[in-house]
């Protein structure tokens, strides 16, 4: 039984189109498209050793000083000595396969086991209009609250659901308890590994405070666990489409196949995988948050013809009704709930194919 979507005959229409065009005649327009695609150039990100924060003063701000360069520079960086040990990485990266391996039928009826709440899975790109906006991917977007055994009790104490983890671990079915035990393990590292990633940030720009305590909880930060199929038409397709990410931070691992590329100096750049590395890089709140003091830049994943790709991100997000207010005056940016800034962002992606982001919130 097939895994994979079923690409070509839900989006048939738009392969089609492509077809009609790739005439002589259109040729040369379609060849200026696919040149978008090129790989400019591999480069490493910076790579920061975060044990160094458990060193005297002087490594201690100096490895936080290049945190903050890097995530006004790049936008991007990563991490190594980052407290998640080569071993779950790799049950991670096990466990994620064998998830994304049941039968396509068996992964969209979300209500087989009960696992997920209305719209976690997903694949393609439902409002493409065209072939370049369509993502050939699928995901598991999870709220991490679905993936912690907390007793029903958030991080302040605040009760909290906790049926949505037995509906995780009643999905497993026929498997062992490894999936929930290894994610549950990532989720927490991560989540308190963004929480010193935000603060030390914030510190820099000269604003300690407790906003991401506060704000950033396990019900509403979530995993996204994404599957690349190989693609026969990788010169014509996004593996996942250019954009920013809508958070505060994400932090993502990847396998070793590559694919990830960024915007640097106005360029199409491709990240270099590292082993022992996380990604991570910086959300338009944290951009508008910071006064532009962080960037928040365009990101894409490309296809391969003939190697699938796995990565797992997580995204540090507020609750739908914080308010996101510069940290400093004057404001390039007017105040906005996050629940403004999402349902602006579908809007415009719904309406335009494309999302426009923070340009709609200058003040």
């Amino acid at each position: 039984m097939d895994a994979d979507p079923p690409f070509h005959e839900a989006y048939k229409t738009l392969f089609d189109k492509t077809i009609e065009r790739n005439t002589p005649r259109n040729q040369l327009i379609d060849n200026k498209d696919n040149e978008q695609l090129v790989i400019v150039e591999e480069c490493e990100l910076p790579l920061i050793d975060l044990s160094r924060l458990n060193l005297g003063e002087p490594e201690r701000e100096e490895c936080k000083a290049e945190i903050a360069r890097a995530s006004k520079e790049w936008g991007f960086f990563q991490v190594m000595k980052h407290g998640i040990s080569t071993e779950i990485l790799e049950k991670m990266r096990f466990e994620q396969e064998r998830l994304f391996k049941q039968p396509f039928h068996e992964k969209s009826k979300e209500d087989k086991y009960l696992r997920f709440s209305a719209g976690s899975y997903r694949w393609g790109t439902p409002s493409a209009t065209n072939l370049k906006q369509l993502s050939w991917s699928e995901a598991f977007h999870i709220p991490l609250i679905d993936i912690s055994p907390s007793g029903g009790f958030d991080s302040l104490g605040r009760e909290s659901s906790t049926s949505n983890w037995v509906m995780w671990r009643t999905m497993l079915g026929h498997m062992d308890f490894t999936s929930s035990t290894t994610m549950e393990q990532f989720a927490a590292t991560v989540s308190s590994l963004a929480q010193k990633l935000a603060g030390i940030l914030a510190e820099k720009v000269s604003h300690k405070s407790t906003f991401f305590q506060e704000n950033c909880l396990p019900n509403t930060c979530y995993l996204r666990m994404n599957h690349y199929p190989p693609c026969p038409i990788a010169s014509e397709v996004f593996g996942l489409t250019p954009h920013t990410d809508s958070d505060f931070l994400t932090i993502l691992h990847q396998d070793q196949v590559g694919g990830l590329q960024l915007v640097k100096d106005g360029r199409w750049i491709s990240v270099k995988p590292n082993p022992e590395a996380l990604i991570i890089n910086i959300g338009d709140l944290f951009q508008a948050w910071s006064n532009d003091a962080y960037k928040s830049v365009q990101h894409r994943v490309v296809t391969n013809p003939l190697v699938e790709r796995f990565s797992t991100a997580y995204f540090f997000c507020p609750s739908y009704d914080t308010v996101i207010q510069s940290s400093c005056e004057p404001s390039v940016y007017r105040k906005f709930s996050f629940r403004e800034y999402r349902e602006q962002v579908q809007a415009d992606v719904q309406k335009l194919g494309s999302k426009i982001g923070l340009p709609r919130f200058l003040a």
